[in-house]
């Protein structure tokens, strides 16, 4: 198999607020846009998300979303303050493994900077 390019697919309740959640508060650059769906350029791959999903108001469980996005960033305190300036409020995790910085998106989808 030779892999052009990956990618993940968000489905979300709340579509429009949240694609300008990951455009306007996590500077995610937007690719194409159709209706109910819009692919953002994430590090080298693509983060899509379309409507049709399932919103919380608190943070998903486990149950409920299996899964984390994780984006590890080459200066953590730059982007946990940039995300911070841009109205994100983030927690920061320390670990014997690394730093994270948490926080979700307004469906209750969880997100973590980690330092590179």
């Amino acid at each position: 198999m030779k892999i052009k390019e990956s990618g993940l697919i968000l489905f979300l309740e709340n579509y429009e607020e949240n694609v300008t959640f990951y455009t306007d508060k996590l500077g995610l650059p937007l690719r194409e846009r159709k209706e109910g769906l819009s692919k953002l350029d994430f590090g080298g791959s693509y983060l899509m998300v379309e409507h049709k999903g399932v919103s919380s108001v608190t943070e998903k469980t486990r149950a409920q979303n299996p899964t984390v996005i994780r984006i590890e960033v080459q200066d953590f305190n730059e982007a946990i303050n940039e995300l911070r300036n841009r109205g994100v409020t983030v927690q920061v995790h320390r670990f014997d493994w690394g730093t994270i910085g948490a926080f979700t998106d307004p469906e209750g989808n969880r997100i973590e900077i980690k330092d590179y």
